[in-house]
């Protein structure tokens, strides 16, 4: 899905205000963990922020999330989608399979500290959706939430479905 379509279809969900966006609302949220094998360090999801830039004069504004990523065999990807809790949309799993990427780097090489040990590798994982006046406007003010689907390589996945909050403010 594209941003311009993640945008659209957010809209079509949030309650339209007819208030020009303004101000700037940061939230962090707590870190999660997943199931998986036993034997096999779970995919973790940690220090996830979301942040809201209104736009400003002729610059445009931005939702960004940011999550520390983990697990043993590596980070494959990071799902993002943003929604606003007066839409009670609460996407679930199933369907985060289909939205944006964030941008994941890795931080941290694995290394194994004893023979017995796992490994573990962690991503920093980035999204950002710049946002334009006019979607601005349309964007429902008030408490959005940020649900993430991390998948490692090994094909384990975590589901966070409020991994951060931010507030759009008019």
């Amino acid at each position: 899905m594209s941003k311009r379509a993640l945008v659209s279809s957010l809209i079509g969900v949030a309650v339209v205000g007819a208030v020009a966006a303004g101000g700037i609302a940061v939230a962090s949220a707590s870190s999660s963990t997943s199931t998986s094998s036993p034997a096999a360090t779970k995919v973790t999801v940690a220090n996830s922020s979301a942040r809201y830039v209104a736009p400003s004069g002729t610059a445009a504004g931005s939702i960004t999330f940011t999550a520390d990523v983990s697990d043993d065999s590596g980070v494959r990807g990071l799902k993002v989608l943003a929604w606003p809790a007066s839409s009670k949309l609460d996407p679930t799993e199933a369907e985060l399979r289909d939205v944006d990427d964030a941008q994941c780097r890795s931080t941290s090489a694995a290394s194994a500290t004893s023979a017995a040990s796992s490994t573990a590798t962690t991503s920093r994982c980035t999204y950002t959706l710049n946002v334009t006046k006019e979607e601005a406007a349309e964007l429902a003010p008030g408490t959005w939430h940020v649900s993430v689907l991390a998948t490692a390589k090994d094909g384990d996945t975590k589901f966070v479905p409020r991994a951060a909050a931010f507030d759009v403010t008019r």
